[in-house]
């Protein structure tokens, strides 16, 4: 059997305590990463699924690159082999963009037996993480209210809207206008930023004098105010 003694173990490429090592660590970096997500995650969306995904990942790049190595013509079999690959679901947050390529990068580090790198690599973009998290960089503190305001239909009260609006807000803008109760009413909706010592009810209790007692409503990141 001719194919017998030409046969060649690919696998003697790399030895089983790389082998061991690369998905160890892979493993455990992934995990640090996976902690942090959850550490510093602050919407409602979190995926536990999500978070198991990014261990996985991470082990099956790290085993990725350990199959390719340096053989060039082995990676673009991989890569036309995963290009068939489509992802459905789409992710919540663009942060969660970011972890991922954190665990591929950390999967490839350690596949290509770049150990002290991924370990070094993980620890800084980890503390980096934290620390945006604990210090809120870059949050943007311009709080807006959305306004909505019903008025009779057969009577143009806009101008009156905005006449309060003028007085009770720093700017705001109009954002759609539409007929409810079968054309009886027209809803405005606005999104304005309050002036500095203006409550909601202020402004409520004065768009209430000009629309004829139509309901009217303040919207904020907190809670909701109705007239």
């Amino acid at each position: 059997m001719d194919f017998l003694t030409d046969f060649t173990d690919l696998s003697g490429e790399f030895s089983v305590a790389d082998i061991a090592i690369s998905l160890s660590l892979s493993f455990v970096l992934s995990c640090v990463i996976s902690l942090v997500y959850r550490r510093t995650h602050r919407n409602v969306s979190y995926s536990q699924s999500y978070v198991q995904t990014l261990i996985v990942m991470g082990m099956i790049i790290a085993m990725i690159m350990l199959i390719v190595g340096s053989n060039v013509a082995r990676a673009f079999a991989l890569v036309g082999a995963l290009s068939i690959i489509r992802f459905r679901n789409a992710l919540k947050e663009t942060r969660d963009v970011g972890y991922i390529f954190l665990v591929m990068g950390v999967g490839m580090a350690c596949g290509t037996r770049f150990y002290l790198l991924a370990v070094i690599a993980t620890a800084v973009i980890c503390l980096v993480l934290l620390i945006m998290h604990r210090f809120n960089w870059f949050a943007h503190s311009v709080e807006r209210q959305v306004v909505k305001v019903q008025v009779p239909a057969h009577e143009d009260l806009s101008g009156d809207v905005d006449d309060v609006l003028i007085r009770f807000t720093d700017e705001f803008e109009q954002v759609s206008m539409e007929t409810i109760r079968g054309g009886a009413l027209t809803e405005m909706t606005f999104t304005v930023k309050l002036k500095s010592g203006k409550r909601p009810a202020d402004l409520l209790a004065a768009l209430r004098d000009v629309t004829q007692g139509q309901q009217a409503t303040v919207l904020t990141g907190y809670d909701q105010t109705d007239l």
